[in-house]
């Protein structure tokens, strides 16, 4: 596949109703991409959905990515109303935090099973998609946490950290598929992550678009050129 405009392509974004997931799937529907837009309630699928008008087409998948069975069922919907898949953002994560003693089986459990698993469910049902079609992408939102552990964050910082290895692996077995497999790693983003909503005092931390844009400019790249990690920190974090 070469270098590869945006337009007639498609898209999955997982976690795509809000925050980094809704500023992709905004950016890359502006950029002329049909869109995939994964996530687990159905009202804000719906909300994210009507904010994206015009151009190529939006469709919604609710699913739970814990289920490999679902992340298998969202990409055949992709194809049966999208037309095929060329893209895959696995952004969907879940942040469980508190000292390792304090967590819950629960906790452990949801952490790793949305912000690992399910990006394995996801790539091992579009890998061979994309190899029917001559490349793609796949880009997977990680976190400078999993490079970086911090107390209260055993089973974040364990699934980014993952995550990492996951997406580095993955690159090397499907490179010469023509097959792109990148990670961002994103610092502090001002979302409503973790429970916790947008805080307007908090304007020194990365915006979901920040991130976004460092997405489609991953895509933009010349076949030859493989960005396989990119880290991105705010440039003026407080004292």
């Amino acid at each position: 596949m070469g270098q590869m405009p945006l337009s007639e392509r498609v898209a999955i974004v997982t976690g795509g109703s809000r925050g980094i997931g809704l500023a992709t799937a905004a950016a890359l529907h502006e950029a002329g991409a049909a869109v995939m837009i994964c996530g687990r309630s159905v009202e804000a699928l719906t909300e994210a959905a009507s904010g994206l008008v015009g151009g190529a087409p939006v469709a919604t998948a609710q699913a739970d990515l814990q289920q490999q069975d679902e992340a298998e069922r969202v990409v055949r919907a992709t194809l049966d109303e999208l037309g095929g898949l060329d893209i895959l953002i696995n952004n969907a994560g879940v942040g469980r935090f508190g000292p390792l003693s304090q967590l819950s089986l629960d906790d452990w459990q949801q952490t790793i099973g949305t912000n690992l698993s399910g990006v394995f469910y996801c790539c091992r049902a579009a890998v061979p998609i994309m190899r029917e079609r001559g490349g793609g992408w796949i880009i997977n939102v990680s976190s400078l946490a999993g490079k970086h552990p911090f107390a209260g964050g055993a089973a974040y910082c364990a699934s980014k950290a993952g995550l990492n290895a996951l997406t580095e692996s993955l690159m090397q077995d499907v490179r010469r598929d023509g097959i792109r497999v990148s990670a961002v790693l994103p610092g502090s983003v001002n979302t409503r992550f973790g429970g916790h909503g947008p805080d307007p005092a908090a304007d020194w931390k990365l915006a979901p678009e920040d991130v976004a844009q460092v997405i489609v400019d991953l895509l933009a790249h010349e076949p030859r050129s493989l960005p396989s990690r990119v880290e991105l920190r705010p440039s003026s974090p407080p004292r």
